[in-house]
């Protein structure tokens, strides 16, 4: 495709998702770490119901709302769990997966009840994303990357998404010590004074301020595969924690910017009509990798063992 054609199609749709799988990612390094994976997983089913009460509540869909909706979802799933596990004596983890699995499924049938027709927000939106269609109509080639004209037609979601991966840096890099720390050896990270408890609740708003935000764009499919897969991988190629972040952030790339071509010009390539989904295709990738990563990575035998600082 050329310039004309791919800096307004597909440039923008592969750069959010970019975004959006580092965004993921990068917090996903320390929840893989602390076996707490599947919080991401968690995150993304809690965040449906409370996205689809504030579009309700507002008739917009809009940063704010969301992040607010998903936000009180997020405080009744933890209530309920609480609830769940003292009242029925539940383990907490089936508590959890109760919660989180009633709640998504009160938001799919929230969605196919209410008029949702004039917004990308849907059944299948919720599982997809919209990130083919998030088009810069105001492009007309490379050179409206230097256009402020054209710039300011870019999709919100682009700059909403480059935010929020800032300030998921930011929070990374201002406590990367006590993070590192506390994931490592909880209870020495108590003895030297680190408040394991508020920090361990701010790793988790980050998280969900990283899916709430990707949630829009690439659906939940998308961001349940980038809290797990590129930090999974990461894992089997290096002891070393930053390197295992820096492997994430490749591996993320890898998977939105592949994921996204083979989604557009795979079937074509072998002859089919129509192109494929794209959030499925990113986070078929991500897996492939985690696969090969598994199957050849130099620490794949060592995953049981602690990363050094």
């Amino acid at each position: 495709m050329m310039g004309s054609e791919f800096v307004p199609l597909s440039l923008p749709p592969m750069l959010i998702g970019t975004l959006a799988a580092l965004a993921c990612a990068l917090p996903g390094n320390f929840l893989v770490l602390r076996r707490q994976a599947l919080i991401g997983d968690a995150i993304s089913h809690v965040v449906l119901p409370g996205i689809v009460v504030a579009f309700l509540l507002t008739g917009i869909v809009a940063t704010w709302p969301m992040m607010l909706g998903a936000a009180g979802a997020a405080l009744v799933a933890v209530v309920l769990i609480e609830l769940i596990r003292r009242v029925g004596r539940v383990e907490p983890g089936a508590a959890m997966g109760v919660v989180f699995t009633t709640m998504f499924a009160g938001g799919v049938l929230l969605l196919e009840q209410s008029d949702t027709s004039s917004v990308h927000l849907d059944v299948q939106h919720a599982l997809y994303g919209n990130l083919e269609s998030l088009i810069w109509f105001d492009a007309t080639g490379w050179g409206s990357l230097l256009d402020p004209v054209a710039l300011a037609g870019l999709p919100p979601e682009l700059g909403r998404m480059a935010l929020v991966l800032v300030v998921v840096a930011a929070f990374l890099w201002l406590f990367w010590r006590p993070l590192a720390i506390s994931t490592f050896d909880e209870g020495f990270a108590r003895t030297i004074g680190i408040r394991t408890g508020p920090l361990g609740l701010a790793l988790v708003v980050i998280a969900a301020l990283a899916a709430v935000a990707a949630f829009d764009a690439v659906g939940s499919i998308i961001v349940i595969a980038m809290f797990i897969c590129p930090p999974a991988t990461a894992r089997l190629m290096t002891n070393s924690l930053g390197r295992q972040v820096a492997w994430s952030c490749v591996f993320a790339v890898i998977s939105a910017v592949l994921g996204y071509v083979l989604a557009g010009y795979g079937p074509l390539w072998l002859g089919a009509a129509d192109a494929v989904s794209a959030a499925g295709m990113i986070a078929t990738v991500s897996g492939v990798i985690l696969g090969l990563a598994a199957l050849f990575g130099p620490c794949r035998g060592r995953v049981g063992q602690p990363a050094e600082g």
